[in-house]
């Protein structure tokens, strides 16, 4: 090859390269992975300012997170610079005791932003005053990671003491169980106070069941300035986990009262086994758990969506989704598309965390999660 064209191929190719190697490091800001010997926070921040802040003002765009208004992304630059490094050191040094514990803080995240917003309420113990959140009937035996939270605020408490909030431990502590099993990066906008109360009731009121249908559903999300979209892509959350058996029972046994299982899990008699050995038809084996997709357990991707294309979701609530029209378009969309689900993902959890927040004077910064004081 003439040395001119092999030196014009060349500085071509690697200019291309060099783009998609840009786009791609956009996607995890530069300084992410650094630690505080290498400037962690400038880098950090750096990566907000230089791959996602057109994004963020542009608003529901196309690599957009829609404004996000009295949080900051830079909210402790000064006061915690380490906080993004101890939180992911916690969640990872979790997840290598407990895979589990990714699909648990994720859980946390959900229960308590939709129970009067992302305050860190259902992280309270009950008191004189109130009954709390973790005995709801949502919760009750199911939420877990609050010793994960406790342990992490613990840490931070050491290097910034009452500076940040348990809510915004919770947000954090979300976005690195996503992360560590796959899934998108997004920044975390800060500022979060905590609450000084919790509410039973609340909880069971508010907080959506796998037993409803898709109206009340939505309904639930709409109530909160979410959308439908954001019910389908939020459901995807459930590539990761495990359900107890008592939630999907009746689909292995006794669908609708037939005395048979649902059509749909019956006619792959693969999974229908499985599931019927992990729950058989006793009492006994309610608090069993089940994977609520068994294609990638502990793996956050977009199987979950396949699944529902062919008909083998774990809940009601999964399934119910092909049910409706433009629901199913969404399903068939992430199906086929892992990257458009991962950055609508990343927008709705955005959205999610921005749920009646408090901010300012408002709320208190907790010295312990538990405990309002």
């Amino acid at each position: 090859m003439d040395r001119k064209i092999f030196s014009y191929w060349f500085i071509t190719h690697l200019a291309i390269l060099s783009l998609l190697f840009n786009d791609v490091v956009s996607s995890f800001p530069s300084g992410y992975n650094d630690g505080p010997k290498n400037g962690y926070n400038n880098g950090y921040n750096n990566g907000y300012n230089n791959g996602y802040n057109g994004g963020y003002n542009n608003g529901h765009g196309s690599r957009g997170y829609g404004m996000i208004s009295n949080l900051d992304y830079r909210f402790y630059d000064r006061s915690c610079p380490r906080l993004q490094m101890i939180v992911k050191s916690g969640v990872w040094r979790a997840f290598k005791d407990d895979s589990r514990i990714a699909a648990s803080l994720l859980r946390l995240h959900f229960h308590d932003c939709f129970v009067n917003g992302c305050d860190g309420s259902i992280l309270l113990e009950d008191s004189e005053d109130f009954k709390g959140e973790k005995n709801a009937l949502p919760n009750r035996n199911s939420v877990r990671g609050f010793d994960v939270i406790e342990d992490i605020k613990s840490d931070i408490e050491s290097a910034c003491p009452l500076t940040v909030s348990c809510a915004d431990i919770v947000a954090l502590a979300a976005r690195e169980a996503v992360v560590i099993t796959g899934g998108p990066f997004w920044p975390v906008p800060l500022g979060r106070r905590d609450s000084l109360t919790a509410s039973e009731q609340a909880a069971n009121k508010n907080l959506p069941s796998p037993f409803e249908p898709l109206e009340n559903i939505t309904a639930k999300f709409v109530s909160l300035g979410l959308d439908f979209k954001d019910v389908v892509v939020l459901s995807g959350a459930h590539t990761i986990g495990f359900a107890q058996c008592f939630v999907f029972k009746h689909r292995l046994f006794n669908f609708k009262g037939s005395g048979q299982p649902d059509p749909n899990l019956a006619a792959s008699s693969d999974l229908l086994s499985k599931l019927t050995d992990t729950c058989p038809n006793v009492d006994s084996s309610n608090s069993n758990l089940a994977a609520l997709d068994a294609a990638s357990v502990v793996k956050f991707d977009n199987a979950y969506y396949v699944n529902l294309m062919n008909n083998v979701g774990l809940l009601d609530s999964d399934q119910i989704l092909m049910s409706d029209s433009k629901a199913a378009a969404l399903v068939k969309s992430y199906s086929e598309n892992p990257y458009l689900f991962s950055r609508d993902f990343a927008v709705s959890m955005v959205k999610m965390g921005n749920i009646g927040v408090m901010t300012g004077s408002d709320g208190v910064i907790r010295a312990k999660c538990g405990f309002p004081g």
